[in-house]
């Protein structure tokens, strides 16, 4: 038995096992969706095992530092990511729903369906699958580990998300019994596009914008974001800007702006 040599990055570690890839063999589980581009909760490790499936009637590699697992044809089309066989978005999902919590669920359902070419990370294909297809795919898998969690969160799933904080933060602001705010709204005026908001509450002219660091960094988005809000504010929005310290420590300060705006905004 021949251990994987050791790696420095995912790429590099599934490029280290391409040639002892065997005819049949795709990749599936969390190194599939690592491979879609998908937002997997738990960060990438060296000792993080690569995971294989193969035809039922093959027995699956027996290699350190390889999970092998068995995967009906009829489950999964194969697909060429960076020129290495894996299992479709969907079985990729399905695969590594396990891992995932309620809320992470959530998350990749947004980043399969999305349309936007913003979203970090993901394969080119937009979008990398649709409400329909998980579906129709959910019925042919049947039950499977985490199957629960995936159909739980399917009717939370929006379209047009553009990250996974903007996923977490909807769902933050769900929890906390407030409205579901909008995804990705425009605000035109006169059929020109002044902005598009993370997340809004359009009847009370209300917008939630998640700053990830790029915001901060990038002195031309930052300007940018500044001429926007302020833009939004000439037209008497209430623009609401939150970082990843809101969505963890900060989180009760952020969502008491956002009652405090909704309360303003419908005083009579």
């Amino acid at each position: 038995m021949r251990a994987v040599a050791r790696a420095t990055s995912f790429d590099e570690h599934v490029a280290l096992y391409r040639p002892r890839l065997k005819p049949g063999q795709r990749f599936v589980g969390i190194t599939a969706a690592r491979l879609w581009g998908l937002p997997v909760p738990l960060p990438w490790s060296p000792a993080e095992l690569l995971e294989l499936a193969v035809p039922s009637t093959q027995g699956p590699p027996q290699t350190q530092g390889v999970h092998g697992r068995r995967l009906a044809q009829g489950r999964s089309t194969t697909w060429k990511l960076r020129g290495l066989p894996a299992v479709s978005p969907e079985a990729a999902c399905f695969s590594t729903a396990a891992l995932l919590s309620a809320d992470d669920a959530v998350v990749m359902l947004d980043a399969l369906v999305t349309t936007s070419l913003n979203y970090p990370g993901l394969a080119p294909r937009r979008p990398l699958s649709t409400l329909a297809q998980i579906t129709e795919q959910l019925s042919v898998w049947g039950r499977f580990p985490g199957s629960a969690r995936i159909r739980a969160a399917l009717p939370l799933a929006r379209l047009g998300v553009e990250s996974p904080k903007e996923t977490q933060t909807r769902l933050a602001i769900r929890a906390a019994g407030l409205p579901e705010p909008v995804v990705q709204y425009e605000v035109r005026v006169g059929g020109i596009l002044i902005a598009r908001n993370d997340l809004a509450y359009p009847e009370l002219r209300i917008a939630i914008e998640y700053e990830g660091d790029g915001h901060r960094t990038d002195r031309t988005q930052w300007r940018r974001d500044i001429r926007r809000q302020r833009e939004l504010e000439d037209l008497g929005w209430i623009v609401i800007r939150l970082t990843e310290h809101d969505l963890h420590d900060g989180l009760a300060s952020f969502l008491t702006r956002i009652r405090r705006a909704i309360a303003t905004r419908t005083a009579h």
